[in-house]
């Protein structure tokens, strides 16, 4: 990527006037600026790109790594020596939730600027460039609105109006899925963008320019969107789009997988990647693997269980007392819940029991010894701040080092998944279990697994043998059952998108042991106004009041309140 932003630097100065300038048509007039034929939309392709999926460190974080990919359950905070307990997140913090609002409303400028300019009649009109605007418009829209709920569509894109109006999100995702076929349509036979400066290669980070690859993508987003929206109030369209995508090409095999290549040079201030936010601060900024993933990896004996995590440390570690307070009189019990994770776990440990003194005061120890070997444990989700001082770093499984191996080393760290051939064929499955469409499910759902196992390159070989013998590899069940075994796949499938797999939590009820939240408040974080329900949106952030006040308002009052707990309109009812 870094010959990639080398060649699009001189025209990446333009971008201040591609995304401000009211008359583009300046270029032409001065002879130290481009001429309108050195200039191509394709060299803002690649800005437009990452900045969806892989902004700066401070959205990244914020956005992603605090929010989604805990939401979704695959990454938690909370081991003694983080910064923080893994509330953090479920209580709601204005600053964080306000990080992540801007980052994704912010983006519908860059959006609107690169579809103004390559429509008909634009300054860099080119239909090819106009259809990939109106896929990546509905990449960002479903990301968008699955994440906060209604938000501004039918009037967002007009430049004189500064306080549109917020939309249901049935007429978002019926708008969405009309524009994807617009873009399909366009696309038709076309393999390329163009010729010479119209030619988009490598400067998509996506697909090297291939047109039928995107016009994949953009109908199994359509997939993807309609059998989310199935079943909800308001939702007859629904029905058609998933039989039209069910009867057109999808993503399904290995070289058609969307996935951004991190860039490992440039900084994380235009890139960021977990990298950046993991070895940038020490072990505070730190996080380890979620229980319910590490799980379903290890007891089912799926070969990526290696691939997404690390081993445990283990070795003697005691778990300490504290002197005061409420977590005090909660260590026995918080030891013991501790414990219990190695025994379900099945890691062999001793414990030896004691006392000392801190500060004056008696206080009970429980040192662990973990017998050496290699063992994988989760660190159970949304821990409060009672039992911090007892989630011990060494008993749980951090990521493995492709996902947060530092850039700037040469160290491979795994690209950002847009879309994947995986979800092609386990959304085909869905549908057809669903008695939506015609198929061999079971073939589907075994493909969709082989593909989501390549992605993390496990051998065929392990693919296979896996296929053969595990039970949750076959569609063996009741229809509820099979589609809980498609859920929970395509949830394991995403990781490291947290965005796609908190949705999919939402969505289906499954991974169950995530959707059902919590109840146990001496161990488990209450959440704010949730009351241990599981998160379903975010807060719009203050943002949104202070620049339009009016209609976000009004969006809440048909909505429901601006809490995490407000039960988007696709989402499974609690």
């Amino acid at each position: 990527m870094k010959n990639i932003f080398k060649k699009g630097i001189p025209v990446l100065f333009v971008l201040f006037g591609f995304f401000g300038c009211s008359d583009f048509d300046e270029i032409n007039e001065n002879p130290n600026r481009f001429t309108s034929d050195e200039v191509s939309a394709k060299f803002f392709m690649t800005e437009l790109q990452i900045q969806l999926y892989a902004p700066n460190r401070f959205p990244y974080w914020r956005a992603q790594l605090i929010h989604a990919d805990r939401y979704a359950g695959h990454f938690t905070f909370g081991f003694n020596g983080s910064w923080w307990n893994d509330g953090l997140g479920y209580d709601y913090n204005s600053g964080y939730t306000d990080a992540a609002y801007d980052y994704m409303a912010g983006y519908l400028g860059k959006l609107s600027g690169f579809i103004n300019f390559v429509q008909d009649g634009g300054d860099l009109e080119n239909e090819q460039f106009y259809a990939i605007g109106l896929i990546m418009k509905g990449l960002y829209y479903q990301m968008y609105v699955d994440t906060f709920g209604m938000a501004p569509y039918s009037e967002a894109f007009d430049p004189e109006n500064l306080t549109p109006k917020y939309d249901e999100l049935a007429i978002i995702y019926e708008g969405v899925i009309s524009e994807l076929d617009e873009a399909m349509s366009i696309i038709g036979d076309a393999s390329v963008t163009g010729d010479g400066i119209e030619l988009l290669t490598n400067n998509d980070l996506f697909f090297n320019g291939d047109m039928q690859k995107w016009k994949k993508l953009a109908n199994t987003l359509k997939l993807r969107m309609a059998l989310r929206a199935e079943g909800a109030e308001g939702a007859s369209f629904a029905e058609n789009a998933i039989a039209e995508a069910m009867a057109a090409p999808l993503l399904t095999t290995e070289d058609e997988n969307a996935l951004m290549e991190k860039d490992v040079e440039i900084s994380q201030w235009a890139n960021a990647a977990y990298g950046d936010v993991w070895w940038n601060f020490g072990l505070g900024s730190n996080w380890t693997v979620g229980r319910t993933l590490i799980d379903y990896l290890r007891e089912n004996d799926d070969p990526r269980l290696t691939r997404y995590a690390q081993p445990i440390d283990g070795g003697e570690v005691v778990l300490t007392q504290a002197a005061e307070g409420e977590a005090r009189d909660m260590f026995a019990k918080h030891a013991e819940f501790i414990l219990q994770q190695l025994e379900d776990a099945e890691v062999p440990f001793t414990t030896t029991s004691g006392s000392k003194t801190v500060d004056g005061v008696s206080v009970d120890t429980v040192g662990v010894s973990i017998a050496p070997g290699e063992y994988y444990v989760g660190q159970p989700t949304r821990l409060n701040g009672f039992i911090y001082n007892q989630v011990k770093e060494e008993f749980f499984s951090r990521p493995a080092d492709i996902v947060i191996n530092p850039k700037n080393q040469g160290k491979p760290i795994f690209p950002e998944i847009v879309m994947s051939a995986a979800e092609g064929n386990f959304l085909q499955a869905e549908a057809i279990v669903k008695g939506m469409g015609a198929g061999d499910a079971q073939a589907l759902y075994q493909e969709g697994i082989r593909q989501a196992m390549k992605m993390w390159e496990v051998p065929d070989g392990e693919i296979d043998t896996f296929l053969a013998t595990e039970d949750i590899a076959l569609l063996n069940g009741t229809s509820e059952e099979n589609l809980e075994k498609i859920a929970v796949q395509l949830w394991l499938a995403s990781y490291t998108d947290g965005f796609q797999a908190w949705a999919v939590v939402r969505d289906t009820g499954y991974p169950s042991e995530l959707y059902n939240g919590v109840s146990d408040f001496d161990i488990f974080e209450v959440g704010t106004t949730l009351n241990g329900a599981y998160p379903q949106r975010m807060r719009y952030g203050n943002g949104a009041y202070n620049t339009n006040g009016d209609n976000t308002s009004a969006a809440v009052q048909q909505q429901g309140p601006d809490v995490q707990g407000t039960t988007l309109w696709w989402a499974k009812q609690q």
